[in-house]
């Protein structure tokens, strides 16, 4: 059952939120439960199975202390600090069995919950990636765990959790990190305005112009280049889990547009930390 929230507080966990991250959370620790072994490496990782459990567990308790309103200093929103500061938390957590992972993973993501519902929408908080709102941590919460719980499936040989609803609730986070995870190689020279489309709901549009970007559900101008794109393809890319060629011949990517030759510049655009 969802909490909810007071009769003159709009609730800070979007209809839908606090399911998916439950359920991602206790998803991700039935991995683990399953008899995991936790030295397999995770594909595409310098992480065992154990390390990336670790992290994740460290990571929700990093969200719940910050939705609670409690500073938290990890990084400063590059991807080379954000890779030192988790190597760091990493070092000075030694466990790295399933159970104890589990639980703590499954235990942090309610307590984040929690504390979502008590504060309401008010305010903003300092996350690892900038100042955000607080609807906009929890599906921030919820994409870090789709991240790392599909890491998780593929080093264990299972089937991960990411679906196209829990695609849907990664949008606010996506739109407000995009801009701040631009890359200035991908950007520079470039002026177009992309509108890119889920299959089945879900839209936004980003414009590049002189290096700058800016992201928004509805921005003004016509479009260059449209890309309708299969949710969980758009997420697997958007968290550097795949590349966009073998989406592409799959037909799982379709382009259209006044330029559609500008649409394999789209993912080289930003730098997933």
């Amino acid at each position: 059952m969802e909490p909810v929230a007071g009769p003159d507080r709009r609730s800070a966990v979007p209809e839908g939120l606090g399911a998916a991250i439950r359920d991602t959370a206790e998803e991700i620790a039935a991995l683990l439960r399953a008899g995991a072994d936790m030295g397999l490496p995770v594909p595409g990782s310098q992480w065992s199975v154990g390390e990336a459990a670790a992290h994740l567990a460290l990571a929700n308790e990093l969200m719940a202390d910050i939705a609670a309103g409690h500073a938290r200093s990890y990084g400063d929103g590059t991807p080379q600090s954000l890779a030192a500061a988790n190597e760091q938390s990493l070092a000075m957590f030694g466990e790295r069995e399933a159970e104890p992972l589990a639980g703590m993973i499954v235990e942090q993501a309610a307590a984040c919950l929690r504390a979502l519902e008590e504060r309401g929408t008010e305010g903003t908080v300092a996350s690892p990636l900038g100042p955000m709102g607080l609807d906009v941590l929890g599906s921030y919460l919820l994409t870090h765990m789709l991240g790392h719980g599909y890491d998780l499936a593929r080093a264990l040989g299972r089937a991960h959790m990411i679906d196209r609803e829990r695609v849907r609730l990664t949008l606010p986070f996506m739109l407000t990190a995009m801009p701040r995870v631009t890359d200035a190689s991908g950007t520079a020279g470039l002026s177009v305005r992309y509108a890119i489309r889920l299959w089945g709901g879900g839209r936004f549009d980003v414009r590049v112009d002189a290096g700058a970007v800016s992201v928004g559900e509805r921005l003004p101008g016509r479009a260059d280049c449209t890309i309708l794109i299969e949710p969980v393809t758009f997420l697997l890319m958007a968290l550097g889990r795949r590349g966009q060629w073998g989406a592409l011949a799959q037909g799982r990517i379709l382009v259209g547009g006044r330029k559609p030759w500008l649409a394999p510049r789209f993912p080289a655009l930003f730098k997933a930390p």
